[in-house]
């Protein structure tokens, strides 16, 4: 291997270990803002309705704000880049309101006030970091580097779990500050070591820009702003509304195909959570605490296979392997319908959760490779979330119709149902490329 080989793989590593830590710390936050927030909105209201309304806020915010961040990450022009001026405004100003959370209890209008603000900034910057990614790394190795932060946030519930577990009941207050450190000590390392003006992606839209106006763009070599764009200004041009609709309108179909196919697999895998505990009451004649376990395992068997997952995309081509997953993930649904005990339903969560493993951590990729020009990245990001969360919204709300037709001992099935609508949808893609010369890793 040559030194300059080695030197590459060495800053690929660096930058996914950074992303990785700051994806982690953001992560906490969320996880235990979402299973300790509900019993502080509880001190207020009887309401499982109202609780489930103000808890689903920031799904609802994300769907708006995360792709127009995004977009303006994209179009920003500084001379620490494009992404880290965000970071370093969002994430210590998250965590102050993430520590206030505990402290507006006592009042349910500034609770809620909190929690929205909250929901605001964090949700402002999700995007911004996790495009980082794609900012550094090339489009063959994206996946391992995606499997990397994929696994760091899975490890962010048992960490939420610990901090309830250990802490919430003696020092609720104080129990907060925990991951709010870890988000500030995560920011002062990425703001230390990483200049994002240097990175190939954010050169490539600086060299982009210079061709589209024709001039020269003053202080390139220190990252500085593209075609006459000054520090902090966006550059013009490049809009959401302007990406929505170029993929909206490309004849070619992929993109808007792999956008509803990450609704689709979305929806299946949020109604395969949300729904197992009362399956696990109603169906397996579980207890509600012995049913809200079921999941458990499955959460190791996803971070054990995420990074082998990653490694077989990037040899045999990230569709092929996500459409291979997710037929594992809608076998070991039925796996779990056929073997209709605790244990069943164990394995089977399980063999779903490994196969579920190669659409999350290579659908985002593979939209990211799919992108015109690098410098739309964080847009496509955005884009990403939106069709995500907008399947984890309306997913549970689908399964659980057909529940309702069906009942409850075939939800496995119904969820496998669904899954397949997102396997045919990622096979229309996979052939719509194999038509295409202009493939970008996928």
């Amino acid at each position: 291997m040559t030194t300059t080989a080695s030197t590459r793989r060495a800053r690929t590593g660096r930058i996914t270990f950074l992303v990785a830590l700051a994806v982690f710390a953001q992560e906490s936050t969320w996880n235990l803002y979402d299973s300790q927030v509900p019993p502080l909105l509880r001190e207020h209201t009887g309401s499982a309705a109202l609780v489930g309304l103000l808890m689903g806020m920031d799904n609802l915010l994300g769907i708006f704000i995360q792709p127009w961040m995004g977009n303006r990450s994209d179009r920003t022009r500084t001379s620490w880049g494009r992404r880290i001026p965000y970071l370093v405004v969002g994430m210590p100003l998250a965590a102050l309101l993430f520590l206030a959370i505990p402290h507006a209890a006592a009042s349910l209008p500034l609770l809620i006030l909190v929690m929205f603000s909250y929901a605001l900034v964090a949700n402002s910057f999700k995007p911004i970091a996790e495009s980082l990614l794609p900012d550094f790394i090339p489009p063959e190795r994206r996946s391992r580097a995606n499997a990397v932060v994929k696994i760091a946030s899975s490890l962010t519930v048992m960490v939420a779990a610990l901090i309830s577990i250990f802490l919430i009941d003696d020092h609720p207050t104080s129990s907060f500050a925990i991951p709010a450190i870890l988000m500030v000590a995560s920011l002062a390392v990425l703001a230390a070591k990483v200049r994002d003006s240097r990175s190939p992606a954010y050169q490539t839209a600086l060299a982009e820009d210079r061709e589209q106006h024709g001039t020269a763009a003053p202080g390139v070599q220190g990252g500085a702003a593209a075609s006459g764009v000054r520090g902090g200004a966006a550059a013009p041009g490049v809009r959401v509304r302007d990406t929505v609709l170029e993929i909206v309108r490309d004849p070619d179909r992929s993109r808007s195909l792999l956008i509803v196919s990450i609704l689709l697999f979305g929806g299946a895998w949020a109604a395969s959570r949300a729904l197992m505990t009362p399956y696990g009451m109603e169906a397996l004649g579980m207890s509600r605490g012995e049913a809200g376990g079921l999941t458990l395992p499955s959460g190791v068997a996803f971070i054990v296979a995420a990074y082998p997952v990653a490694r077989l995309a990037e040899r045999f081509g990230r569709l092929r392997v996500m459409m291979v997953g997710m037929s594992v993930f809608a076998a070991g649904m039925v796996l779990g319908t056929v073997v209709q005990t605790p244990a069943g339903a164990v394995i089977g969560l399980c063999v779903a959760a490994a196969g579920a493993s190669s659409f999350l951590v290579n659908a985002v990729v593979v939209l990211w490779n799919l992108a015109p020009s690098d410098r739309v990245v964080g847009t496509y990001t955005g884009l990403y979330t939106v069709g995500w969360v907008s399947g984890g919204f309306l997913g549970p709300a689908l399964v659980g119709g057909m529940v309702d037709l069906t009942g409850w001992p075939l939800l496995l099935l119904d969820v496998a149902v669904v899954a397949l609508l997102a396997v045919l949808a990622v096979a229309r893609v996979h052939a719509l490329q194999r038509r295409s010369t202009a493939t970008r890793a996928l």
